[in-house]
């Protein structure tokens, strides 16, 4: 299948792998991975940026594998889940930075693309979110007030 908002196909990259048990060489067991988890969000991590984290750091390749329960969940149960969705953030930070790109470029056609390319996504992750009760109905997306959202 074709991405979105181009013509490419295919996606390159790792599988993961077939076997869905814990790998013997983790020394970690699942209270230790929450409690890690639970720390790194306590720092302002993003789940990525706590599975990189976990991954790189910690010598653990896959949280579910351990716990059985991905990071959204454990987060979820501890009550450390951001009140945005990390993919709708990062939309809206990318929205936000080329606006201000095209304030200093006024003639940049394509960047005024890559805006309305943006922000359909934006509100269709919007709409997703509202159906899966993951944003409170009256939550609206707004250019002008995005940089607040971001903070």
């Amino acid at each position: 299948m074709a991405r979105m908002h181009s013509r490419a196909r295919g996606k390159a990259g790792s599988h993961k792998p077939l076997e869905p048990k814990k790998p013997t060489w983790v020394r970690y067991g699942a209270k230790e991975v929450e409690m890690l988890i639970a720390k790194l969000a306590k720092e302002e991590m993003s789940t990525s940026e706590i599975g990189i984290t976990l991954r790189d750091s910690y010598g653990i390749p896959q949280v579910k594998q351990i716990t059985g329960k991905k990071i959204q969940k454990i987060l979820q149960e501890k009550k450390l889940l951001a009140d945005l969705p990390e993919d709708l953030k990062n939309l809206i930070t990318r929205a936000i930075i080329i606006r201000k790109h095209m304030e200093n470029n006024k003639h940049d056609m394509t960047a005024k693309r890559g805006v309305q390319l943006t922000e359909a996504k934006i509100n269709r992750l919007v709409k997703y979110y509202k159906a899966n009760k993951k944003l409170p109905v009256d939550w609206k997306y707004k250019p002008e007030t995005a940089r607040m959202l971001i903070g």
